[in-house]
């Protein structure tokens, strides 16, 4: 009885530690690439500027209004300037971080849907997933999504 605890044991603790080498083995870059969001209407390229991690929509499943029949708008956006630039090729994600292990955060991310503004962090699930938090004030109130690398 005591050696199936001992292996069982082991066996957890090789787990555990293997997950924190992939944890360890992350860099900055490996957000970068473009993303399928969970509602499957729009990917993201995430890119690289001035250090910082960015995300911008360059696909979308309805680029068209259905009202003007012309591209969609940020018509929600409370910044009344901003209501007439395109969706298309909008920045959503902003000044990302990578905290050097696991995390992409002190960043923000824009829903144009709604014309809100969250504050953010990013982190790669254990399917390799994008699970993309947005929040107000901590991250305990928020939403989280999951978006899928595109190949």
């Amino acid at each position: 009885m005591k050696i199936k605890s001992l292996v069982l044991f082991l066996g957890i603790l090789v787990a555990f530690s293997g997950n924190q080498v992939q944890a360890q083995k992350l860099k900055a870059d490996d957000v970068l690439g473009i993303w399928l969001n969970e509602d499957g209407d729009a990917h993201v390229e995430m890119f690289k500027r001035d250090g910082k991690i960015y995300g911008k929509l360059v696909w979308l499943k309805f680029p068209i209004d259905d009202e003007t029949k012309k591209p969609k708008l940020d018509k929600k956006n409370p910044d009344n300037k901003l209501k007439s630039r395109p969706v298309m090729g909008l920045e959503i994600l902003t000044g990302f971080t990578f905290d050097g292990s696991s995390e992409w955060s002190g960043g923000q991310i824009y829903d144009p849907k709604s014309g809100k503004t969250y504050s953010c962090y990013m982190a790669f699930d254990e399917n390799k997933k994008l699970k993309i938090r947005g929040y107000i004030g901590i991250s305990l109130i928020g939403r989280t999504t999951y978006w899928t690398r595109i190949k």
